[in-house]
């Protein structure tokens, strides 16, 4: 499945995945310098040439240097720019910022729009992203985006539970129910919510249970896991209502402060599934629980479709 005209270009901050997609793909990762001045400016030089060439940058904008990276995509959309490539499509599987949807209190910003303009300005003429916080940021681009879901790679790990347990899909709060709706339907399966009050910026109080979970294996679906505050307290209340088992499934292992902690010290939680969107480095060794499933195959379904023309809603389902 080799392009001439396609390259697949990438930052420091998930080469892994960047060279996954690729090796989907068939093709080469194209050479980039990205690295920084003495003073701490960053330097980016795209290594090969691009002329007229349908460019693909892979920089999730996440931790743990969400502003480094974001700059460095910015500074790469921008050399891509200069250099006449002939289509830019910014791949950012985690779009940092995206919980600063809207004005929340006096004088703060709407940092998702302020992003989603820098990226525009940078020279992005596509984005491909996965399970935005909010799906209303697509809406805040002047291009298409694309907003896949990583429900497709969740189902193998999860069948394996459905085929041998009666399970429960939990939501952990009422923002997630359609998420959670989505993974019940593929799963045949009953729909739970966790009804949770939040107190301040991540902090979470898990107050009780609407459905069913008693004698279940609950699997509580979320688009990310922070500082795992909201999946471990909602995992305690699904025990005290008779759950047998608790899994965890989150697109994007954040996994900020004390969440490693927090996750190993809850007897309630059996297992967390996540995705590469974001790589975990020492993190997936100190946490026993985590098991890791890869967007590189979705990714690269999409790049190849937006490339020869094809359908790409084909992925959504």
């Amino acid at each position: 499945m080799m392009f001439s005209d396609l390259k697949i270009v990438t930052g420091s901050s998930n080469p892994d995945l960047a060279k996954a997609i690729c090796n989907h793909l068939g093709c080469q990762l194209t050479p980039t310098l990205a690295t920084t001045f003495s003073d701490g400016e960053l330097r980016i030089e795209i290594g090969d040439n691009v002329r007229g060439d349908d460019v693909f940058v892979v920089q999730p904008t996440c931790p743990p240097s969400v502003n480094r990276n974001f700059m460095q995509l910015c500074l790469m959309l921008d050399a891509l720019k200069r250099a006449s490539a002939g289509r830019i499509t910014a791949v950012i599987p985690y779009y940092a910022y995206a919980r600063q949807d809207r004005k929340v209190s006096p004088r703060a910003p709407i940092s998702a729009k302020m992003v989603a303009d820098f990226i525009s300005t940078a020279g992005a003429e596509r984005v491909v992203t996965i399970d935005l916080h909010a799906g209303q940021i697509q809406g805040f681009f002047d291009c298409p985006v694309d907003n896949l879901f990583a429900t497709p790679v969740m189902m193998d790990p999860l069948r394996k539970y459905s085929e041998n347990d009666d399970i429960v899909i939990v939501s952990p709060d009422a923002g997630g129910v359609e998420r959670a709706r989505s993974y019940a339907k593929r799963l045949n399966a009953p729909l739970a919510i966790v009804d949770k009050r939040r107190d301040k910026p991540n902090q979470a109080q898990a107050m009780h249970v609407i459905g069913e979970v008693e004698g279940k294996v609950a699997i509580v679906v979320d688009d990310m896991i922070d500082t795992a505050g909201t999946l471990c307290a909602g995992a305690e209340v699904l025990l005290k209502y008779g759950a047998s088992r608790i899994i965890a499934c989150a697109t994007h292992p954040v996994l900020s402060g004390p969440a490693i902690e927090r996750i190993n010290n809850t007897a309630a939680l059996d297992r967390v599934i996540v995705t590469d969107t974001i790589p975990l480095g020492d993190k997936l060794a100190a946490c026993p629980k985590l098991e890791v499933v890869s967007v590189a195959a979705l990714l690269g379904k999409t790049i190849h479709n937006i490339h020869t023309g094809s359908s790409v809603s084909v992925l959504f389902v």
